[in-house]
């Protein structure tokens, strides 16, 4: 078993529709924990098939109920994750698996059964463990009381799931195994060259070595001043520049900019000219009065001049992310905002984004919404939909968007709204206006990197291939350093958790009438004194990327090589650490750390999972159609109305609505019947073809037998005829003509005074009796030939033939020839071979001398 799981495995149904449902308030005092028995403890984990490589199981927990769905089995406890086996089939249970990196907090809660008032002091407690997940998911595991399976449970999270280093994850424990990583700064080298026009170059190890990557083109370059790391520890090491600009002046324009991110370009036009930049806020200070000659210089390059005759320069549009009063508020700290005064043919335009933290409290508050109103609630209680009451938007996805008003005050929609109309405004201005754009927010790797990228996925339609998409990624999160392990919350290089788990216990003063209590995943206020989360820097934004990708491929469902599963199955490798690409702050812990050979590849993987299956895979977007799409796709802003992501949003709280709004799923399934179809009409049009050339060489062969059948049938006739010939040639000399299959010619003269026949033997030459065996049986013929004497003829046999055979004797018995020397005559015919052709043209009437 892999994780993260395939799309069959999300796509099970969560409950096991043997088991028994907790309906109602008294379905928890319906479970009796205490007659639970423990399964066998004979499994060798050794040889479970669903752990993955290098998974070890750590901490087991037998009669364990999953609260979300009343299905009872076995929790495990391994190096990479939480894995809940149903009870009967052993299988594994999706909504109970959850990756320890996944996990956001847990918590122990301890509640009352609800019992009658006079024995409420000696009913037993419910154990219970609440997982919150990173992945929209908050479960509830229950234990049986009077054992110490939770503690030991809890103790194993607190240690597996809270790593103190880097190397304790499991991607490094792992190793690299069959998903080998290549060096990612060849990749993106060769993602540069793309944008300069340069794609017949290949980037190599060399290069990076001798540093002679610094391509160029008539306006951009590639510098390798940043190569150490030395000016900016968060950029990669190659940046593309103006060519007018030098690396001096780069040094010192970094200066200006917040943790010396200065202005570079990320996306160049390769038509235009236009460029979208990127950077950190810059270092106006209080008063808004400071300035840089370098910075204004670097930042004026960006705008070259328009073509045409008039050689006009475009415009400059500076997009900072932030609200207006975030932006005056940072000039307190020595940040703010450029004034376009500064800036030469420039305007300054504020999104108004909000920070990492309103971003993780509003995923936190939308994540309890769809957990109290969904069907496999974390407090064991039926709710709207288990009640078959109201579903999402009617339950089909062109209604949804109703539901934004009901999902309480999250703003989890409206944060996803501004982020794709600040990104499809960016896009507009260069499609439409070949003005060239910088953005920033404050850092200049939140906000921004969520713009930049948008954008470019909406201008260049490259990134809208699995490749393409593949060097987005590396180049604006990954090479532009955002921060991933602090926005995920993990290990950095320096050996601390960025983000603290919650550990409180949930005091078990009072009695709950009918479910455990919810604790709020966005709150964290804790009994611990030092867990406090406003201390921590975890946000879901890459997430909210992801979600916003997700929502341009529904509204361009053709432009699109990926599905929305391969969105979700990329956000699951991501969230569970199971590969290296996303460890890290920057590329430069990741090139100090090794990460790329000593982990494995989530892009290999992926890759991996496609293969097998080809078009026909799940990631595959069935509707892609590189041609109606081949360049920018700009939504209007009456387009840009986000929904729920039902793949995502709704898969663990409502997975049938999920799997409903699916329209995908059921064109897939049809594509999978038309594919095996068009499989079989392949196989039947090649069998056809096969038995077509085999009737073909049959009648080949065919023809040539007639061919040879013919040629024996005229060889035959024309045996016959000379056979019929030669036979009215003896017997018009008078003789008996025998035919026989022996292959001689013989001869018989037999008269009345003869008893016994003499017989002339005639055996064919080697010629003829080859030319006979090329007709058919038939024509095999020898000749038996007997000749009888008119008279008497006493004295000389030779002479008998002589007087018998002669053609010169007259009609009244007298020689032609008397002095012809029969004897002679008598002896040539005892060797006499037939002639066919001479008897046929012979008379028996002519003579050799004319009468006189």
């Amino acid at each position: 078993m892999t994780a993260p799981k395939s799309r069959s495995d999300r796509s099970m149904p969560l409950r096991d529709s043997s088991s028994e449902r907790m309906e109602g308030t008294g379905s928890w005092d319906a479970l009796e924990w205490t007659k639970i028995e423990p399964v066998s403890r004979s499994i060798s984990y050794t040889n479970l098939e669903f752990l993955i490589e290098a998974e070890q199981v750590i901490v087991e927990g037998y009669g364990v109920v999953l609260v979300n769905t009343d299905e009872a089995g076995t929790l495990l406890v391994t190096n990479y994750r939480l894995l809940f086996l149903s009870e009967g089939t052993r299988n594994i249970i999706p909504l109970g698996t959850i990756p320890l990196m996944t996990i956001e907090k847990f918590n122990k809660i301890a509640s009352k059964m609800q019992s009658a008032p006079r024995q409420s002091d000696k009913s037993p407690s419910r154990r219970l463990l609440q997982v919150i997940g990173k992945d929209m998911r908050i479960i509830v595991f229950g234990f049986r009381p009077r054992t110490k399976q939770r503690r030991a449970v809890f103790d194993a999270l607190l240690r597996c799931a809270k790593p103190p280093r880097l190397w304790d994850l499991y991607a490094l424990i792992s190793g690299p195994s069959k998903f080998s990583n290549t060096n990612p700064q060849l990749r993106l080298l060769n993602e540069y060259f793309r944008l300069l026009g340069k794609g017949f170059s290949h980037a190599s190890v060399s290069m990076v070595e001798d540093g002679s990557f610094t391509l160029s083109n008539d306006l951009w370059r590639i510098s390798s001043v940043n190569s150490s790391y030395t000016i900016c520890q968060t950029y990669p090491f190659s940046l593309i520049v103006p060519s007018c600009i030098t690396d001096d002046d780069l040094l010192q324009a970094s200066s200006f900019r917040a943790r010396c991110r200065l202005p570079v370009i990320t996306w160049c036009h390769p038509g235009t000219g236009a460029v979208l930049a990127r950077s950190s806020q810059p270092l106006v200070g209080l008063m808004m009065n400071m300035r840089s000659n370098t910075d204004e210089k670097l930042v004026a390059a960006l705008c070259t001049q328009l073509g045409g005759a008039g050689g006009k320069r475009r415009k400059l549009y500076i997009a900072d992310a932030r609200p207006r009063k975030n932006a005056l508020a940072n000039s307190a700290m020595g940040g703010g905002s450029e004034s376009s005064s500064n800036y030469f043919q420039s305007e300054v335009v504020f999104f108004g984004i909000d920070n990492i933290h309103a971003m993780r409290d509003s995923f936190a508050r939308l994540r309890d919404y769809l957990d109290t109103h969904g069907a496999n609630s974390s407090d064991g209680m039926s709710s709207f939909l288990r009640h078959g009451g109201w579903t999402w938007g009617g339950g089909n996805l062109s209604s949804m968007s109703v539901s934004v008003s009901s999902l309480g005050d999250s703003g989890w929609l409206i944060h996803i709204q501004s982020i794709l109309a600040g990104s499809a405004w960016i896009a507009a201005r260069v499609a439409l206006e070949s003005a060239s754009v910088l953005v920033h927010c404050s850092d200049g790797w939140d906000r921004t990197t969520q713009l930049v990228s948008l954008a470019s996925l909406m201008l260049d339609p490259y990134y809208r291939t699995f490749t393409g998409f593949q060097a987005l990624v590396e180049k604006d999160w990954l090479a532009f350093g955002h921060p991933f392990s602090d926005r995920v919350g993990l290990p950095t290089v320096s050996g601390g958790v960025n983000v603290p788990f919650e550990l409180s216990r949930q005091s078990s003063t009072g009695s709950f009438s009918s479910s455990p209590m919810r604790q709020p995943s966005g709150s964290y206020g804790s009994q611990n004194p030092n867990s406090s989360h406003h201390s921590n820097n975890y946000s879901p934004i890459f997430l909210q990327w992801i979600d916003c990708v997700s929502q341009l491929l529904r509204m361009y469902p053709f432009a699109f090589e990926f599905s929305s599963a391969f969105l979700v199955d990329l956000l699951d490798c991501v969230l569970s650490c199971r590969f290296g690409n996303f460890l890290c702050n920057s590329e430069k812990e990741r090139q100090q750390c090794g990460i790329s050979e000593a982990s494995g590849c989530l892009w290999a993987y992926l890759v991996e999972l496609r293969v097998g299956e080809g078009n026909s895979h799940v990631h595959y977007n069935l509707f892609y159609d590189p041609l109606k799409h081949d360049g920018p796709i700009l939504p209007p802003a009456a387009a840009l109305a986000p929904t729920l992501w039902p793949q995502f949003h709704l898969r663990w709280s409502c997975p049938t609505e999920a799997q409903a709004a699916e329209a995908e799923a059921e064109c897939r399934k049809m594509a999978f019947k038309f594919s095996e179809l068009q499989k079989e009409k392949e196989a039947a049009e090649k069998k056809a073809r096969e038995i077509t050339t085999a009737m073909e060489s049959l009648s080949a062969e065919l023809r040539d037998v007639k061919h040879v059948s013919s040629s024996a049938m005229s060889l035959a006739k024309r045996a016959g005829k000379e056979s019929e010939a030669l036979k009215r040639a003896i017997q018009s000399l008078g003789c008996k003509v025998h035919f026989s299959r022996s292959g001689d010619c013989t001869l018989d003269i037999e008269n009345s005074l003869i008893v016994a026949p003499q017989k002339f033997n005639y055996s064919p030459s080697r010629r003829e009796s080859e030319s006979i065996m090329q007709n058919d049986e038939k024509s095999d013929l020898s000749v038996s030939i007997t000749v009888a004497a008119d008279d008497v003829a006493p004295g000389n046999p030779i002479s008998r033939v002589c007087e018998t055979l002669c053609p010169l004797r007259t009609r009244d018995g007298g020689c032609k020839w008397p002095d012809a020397g029969c004897a002679q005559l008598g002896s040539q015919f005892v060797g006499m071979k037939a002639n066919f052709d001479a008897f046929d043209r012979l008379s028996i009437y002519d003579g050799y001398f004319q009468p006189e």
